[in-house]
């Protein structure tokens, strides 16, 4: 059985909602970041960073959001193209720029909004970290155009990735261009996605 290991309404969502995609029985461990359960023995054992989200397999334990999705959907072989092909290197491009150039910024407002500690926090750097995100979603709309998704008419793992980051955004009160704005909603509406909330926010 598959074990996630979570919180509602953070990065653990993008790995329910693709186990929800490719129908993996699975279940959800709360760990309650409120009362600090993600700092205590039992998790650190599972990961000494003390992040969620985690899953466990097996023996299997990993840890990062996007590689756990990667993996799930390498396991079911669904969710991703046919590895090799061009469309592969674009997924690979993709899931790469949504991390390290769409949900950085997002992540550095959240520290020096409320992750950090207070007197490590800077209002500059907030405004910064808009600016890249700006910047970012630009070139997102102009990858996705008229696309239904990134890769054209195939739903894959990198959808996921960005709808989850794209509503995270809109929580941060971002602007979204206009073709990404449509494309969140298009996504959002996956009967996988109701799912994976339902059961989060069941635990909560």
């Amino acid at each position: 059985m598959i074990t996630l290991y979570g919180f509602p309404r953070t990065r653990s969502l993008r790995v329910s909602w693709t186990l929800e995609e490719l129908e993996f029985p699975w279940q959800y461990q709360l760990v309650d970041l409120r009362k600090g359960e993600h700092k205590q023995a039992e998790f650190l054992a599972i990961n000494p960073f003390a992040k969620i989200p985690a899953l466990k397999d097996d023996d299997l334990v990993l840890t990062e959001s996007a590689a756990i999705c990667m993996y799930l959907a390498e396991k079911a072989g669904k969710l991703l193209p046919e590895s090799g092909s061009p469309e592969s290197g674009k997924h690979h491009q993709w899931v790469t720029y949504i991390t390290n150039e769409i949900e950085q910024p997002l992540w550095t407002m959240a520290k020096h909004s409320f992750a950090l500690p207070e007197d490590m926090r800077q209002e500059s750097v907030r405004d910064v970290a808009a600016w890249e995100f700006e910047k970012a979603v630009a070139v997102a709309e102009q990858w996705l155009g008229d696309n239904e998704y990134l890769l054209g008419e195939q739903f894959t793992v990198a959808d996921i990735l960005l709808t989850h980051t794209l509503n995270w955004a809109l929580k941060s009160q971002q602007t979204l261009p206009p073709k990404l704005a449509l494309y969140r909603k298009r996504c959002s509406a996956r009967p996988a996605l109701s799912k994976a909330l339902e059961k989060e926010q069941g635990q909560e």
